[in-house]
């Protein structure tokens, strides 16, 4: 079942690259008492993530910012040695929390899981984008097309903040 509008978000263990290495996040430290847009991509260094999602998210980060959120977040079901060499590749660490969800397990308590194997992925996230206000999922837009990035997109989000 997909997580919805108005409720809090699982609780699950992430990471984040550092220049120390791998560094654990839970979920509820990371979300709380601040608004967060988190948008999630199926796999980093892959064409549509690369090219229009988390590009996207990096020119609009100054707007989006000032337009209320507190941080940007992007979720991938990937390790965190990758997440953190994708944000040093595309320059996107100094604006983006780049999160690994290496198991899928927070991705799999959302419901956001799509099955990548005919593409030898796996088990990835959807593609989709929401605004958490304090752990509470207050806007949730997930892409019909995962090779699309339309309404999890960055112009898109913005005019949903307040």
């Amino acid at each position: 079942m997909t997580i919805k509008v108005g409720e809090r978000l699982p609780e699950a263990a992430l990471s984040q690259m550092t220049p120390k290495g791998p560094r654990p996040v839970k979920v509820s430290e990371f979300f709380a008492k601040k608004t967060v847009l988190l948008f999630a991509v199926p796999g980093a260094f892959t064409p549509t993530c690369s090219e229009r999602h988390l590009p996207g998210y990096m020119d609009h980060a100054e707007a989006i910012l000032a337009k209320g959120a507190d941080v940007i977040a992007c979720l991938s079901v990937n390790d965190a040695f990758v997440m953190g060499a994708w944000a040093k590749e595309r320059g996107a660490a100094e604006s983006i929390a780049m999160l690994a969800d290496g198991n899928g397990d927070f991705t799999k308590a959302l419901g956001l899981e799509m099955d990548a194997s005919s593409f030898g992925m796996g088990t990835r996230s959807r593609r989709y984008a929401m605004i958490v206000e304090d752990g509470v999922v207050k806007h949730l837009e997930e892409e019909p097309n995962p090779a699309q990035a339309t309404v999890s997109g960055a112009e898109h989000m913005l005019g949903l903040l307040d």
